[in-house]
């Protein structure tokens, strides 16, 4: 039987090194097409069984699409897990054919699971949301300068920079919307999203292309996933207070936003933090609870197709 072989490739913005296991070679390559034809070709070559990188901001984008379109098992993991992964292996230097050692031990040793990579339209989305997101970010900080300044100068300029964002903001909102809207699958999950009280354009925008997984988990690995599910802290006779920690940035921030507004707007979730907060739960717990309350109901109208109703989990 052939032994299974495991890939860790640590990639920057020039150059793409690689671990081969259990080889233990080591390569290099540069991230240009050149680079990329060659990477490829070479794993092709000796047919791994898996393929693991990290996420870095955008950079694993186009190798992970080369390779999986090339028919290999890739999978983007987040950096905080290999990071742990290291301490607990001693491993605390950083440089780029460690940390793609790291990664192929990490593939070879944790139990990773596939998972269907985006293609051209989902990666486009994903960039516009993201994008979106940015701009959003930038406009806080103007209006927030614009508080702060008292000269009339500077004001008309970070005035000008707010106005010039709002409508970066809108066209990027109609971009948006108009992705979404031609694809009919994406057109009825859209639509199941926001028939939830609390749930905007925004927030399902950001679902559909930042958590693709809602609908195909269960509600615990859907709140990990996000990163609203309790942690213990115990130890021995000591416990502690659980936490949430981990999952993905960015549906957690406007799952807060959506959370916010459901606690105003959709009755059942008012009545879920009201309940807490009146039995002495702190208003963050609360919050914090109904985010998890509300990713759980929407991953449950995701996997049945079925629009928002109360109770429905």
């Amino acid at each position: 039987m052939t032994k299974p072989k495991y890939i860790g490739i640590d990639v920057a913005k020039d150059n793409l090194d690689l671990f081969q296991l259990p080889q233990e070679t080591t390569s290099r390559f540069s991230y240009d097409d050149d680079g990329l034809r060659k990477i490829v070709t070479y794993i092709k070559r000796r047919r791994p069984t898996l393929i693991v990188m990290e996420a870095t901001g955008g950079y694993e984008t186009r190798i992970a699409a080369e390779l999986t379109a090339a028919g290999q098992q890739t999978i983007i993991v987040n950096p905080y897990q290999v990071r742990s992964f290291a301490r607990g292996m001693g491993i605390t230097a950083k440089t780029d054919k460690l940390d793609s050692m790291v990664l192929a031990r990490f593939a070879q040793q944790a139990n990773l699971k596939p998972r269907k990579m985006p293609d051209e339209e989902e990666r486009a989305l994903k960039d516009l949301v993201k994008r979106r997101r940015q701009l959003s970010d930038m406009l806080v900080a103007e209006k927030n300068r614009f508080l702060r300044t008292y000269s009339k100068r500077v004001a008309q300029s970070i005035n000008e920079s707010i106005l010039f964002i709002e409508k970066q903001i809108e066209e990027l909102d109609d971009q948006i919307k108009t992705s979404i809207r031609k694809s009919p699958v994406w057109r009825e999950k859209d639509d199941l999203l926001q028939s939830m009280p609390g749930v905007g354009p925004a927030t399902a925008h950001t679902l559909l292309a930042s958590l693709p997984e809602l609908g195909l988990l269960n509600r615990r690995q859907v709140a990990s996933l996000v990163g609203v599910a309790p942690m213990n802290r115990d130890s021995g006779a000591f416990r502690g207070k659980r936490m949430i920690s981990g999952g993905r940035k960015s549906v957690r921030n406007v799952l807060y936003m959506a959370t916010l507004a459901a606690c105003t707007h959709n009755p059942e979730i008012r009545s879920f933090y009201l309940r807490l907060t009146s039995s002495g739960k702190s208003k963050k717990l609360a919050i914090t609870a109904c985010m998890r309350k509300m990713i759980v109901i929407l991953n449950t109208m995701m996997k049945y197709q079925t629009p928002y109703k109360p109770n429905l989990t």
